[in-house]
């Protein structure tokens, strides 16, 4: 997936995560026609599934290393070559006509995220995705779940994703305090997670993983707590 023209390298971080990708790639489809994309990068984790055979297929630049969502994606970030850099979750897929909103933004030199929904139906997924975009909007806290577009001079002056196991995507938003703005592309997420954890509880350790990092907690030790 490469276009030399093309202003955008898509960043996508991967951890077996085969039976998603290719609805995101697809999605992805568009913004290769428009010629918007320049190129793919998928940082793996050390996935044990097909993820790697789906990236390749797509012509995607891969880089491997430690699974670490910070981690991955600062080292994917350190191979874009595109001006404008724009990350996208594996399970995560934007709307038809996205390029249009996309291309809107970058002749603005807007740096922004996107409208997070699950593919789920019923009051507890659009409330959840209600509360993270009133946060994205109100605190300028999106989450990687809604994808960012930004330019690559900007992520770098930023200083990039720190290479912690979590809350990457929050400490970055933070070093872009006032910078990002809501694009009008819905992402669709996908809500396996809280459909096996349920929504209340998924919900709930998000945010008291949240309150907690922000309140200067340990990501490290978040990570293991969270996992567990």
């Amino acid at each position: 997936m490469t276009d030399m023209r093309a202003p955008i390298t898509v960043l996508m971080p991967t951890l077996d995560a085969a039976a998603h990708m290719p609805r995101a790639l697809a999605s992805l489809g568009e913004g290769l026609t428009q010629g918007l994309i320049r190129e793919l990068v998928v940082s793996d984790g050390g996935s044990t599934d097909a993820t790697l055979d789906i990236a390749d297929a797509a012509g995607a630049v891969i880089v491997t290393g430690p699974a670490s969502r910070g981690g991955q994606l600062r080292r994917g970030a350190a191979e874009a070559r595109a001006d404008w850099l724009m990350v996208l979750h594996a399970d995560t897929i934007l709307e038809e006509g996205w390029n249009r909103p996309v291309a809107e933004a970058i002749r603005a030199r807007q740096a922004g995220y996107f409208t997070l929904r699950f593919d789920a139906r019923g009051l507890a997924p659009r409330v959840v995705a209600g509360w993270a975009n009133l946060r994205a909007r109100t605190f300028g806290l999106p989450y990687g779940d809604q994808g960012l577009l930004l330019p690559l001079s900007l992520y770098h002056e930023a200083g990039g994703y720190p290479d912690i196991p979590l809350m990457e995507d929050v400490a970055l938003a933070r070093a872009l305090r006032g910078r990002l703005k809501p694009l009008d592309v819905t992402a669709t997420t996908s809500a396996e997670r809280y459909r096996k954890q349920g929504w209340i509880v998924r919900g709930g350790r998000n945010l008291s993983t949240l309150t907690r990092y922000l309140a200067g907690a340990d990501p490290e030790t978040l990570a293991r707590r969270y996992r567990s």
